[in-house]
């Protein structure tokens, strides 16, 4: 397996990971269960994926979101969560230009930019989390922990319940 940008920084941070790979089928819709047939295809709980989720604030600002595969965004606590009026999902087409990832294999790793990332407390709940390796097909299992330090991102409740 070749290392990615985000496997890249773990290295160098000195985090422990593992990566995994799957056969990515090319459907990336999250509205059409993308993560949870990520989930089924490693034999991993769905709700241990965390799918990246970058938006934009009304001040035109990047944000990053990690949340469970099973669970919505809910957009209430990402504004709360970001200091934002408003926000909005990031249009696919400038996801690449933004981030240096394409749907289906954003990570919150290794980003062209280092932006506010803001990652769901349920990830605390998993003894270890899943998140995109940067391209598709490639998965990284590491502590929550770990990815919290490795982004410093910030824990917050974004499930919309």
């Amino acid at each position: 397996m070749k290392k990615t940008n985000a496997m890249r920084i773990l290295d160098g941070a000195h985090i422990a990971y593992e990566a995994l790979s799957y056969d990515d089928d090319g459907e990336h819709e999250l509205a059409r269960g993308a993560a949870e047939r990520t989930a089924q295809k490693l034999g991993i709980d769905p709700s241990a994926v965390f799918k990246t989720i970058v938006m934009k604030t009304e001040s035109k600002e990047v944000v990053v979101f990690c949340q469970s595969a099973v669970h919505e965004i809910n957009l209430k606590k990402a504004r709360n969560a970001a200091g934002a009026k408003e926000v909005t999902p990031v249009k696919q087409e400038e996801l690449l230009t933004l981030t240096g990832y394409v749907r289906g294999g954003c990570s919150p790793l290794g980003m062209k930019r280092k932006y506010p990332t803001f990652i769901d407390e349920s990830a605390m709940l998993h003894e270890k989390i899943y998140i995109s390796a940067g391209v598709r097909g490639q998965q990284i299992a590491l502590s929550p922990k770990d990815l919290v330090k490795a982004t410093e991102a910030t824990l917050s409740d974004l499930i919309l319940e």
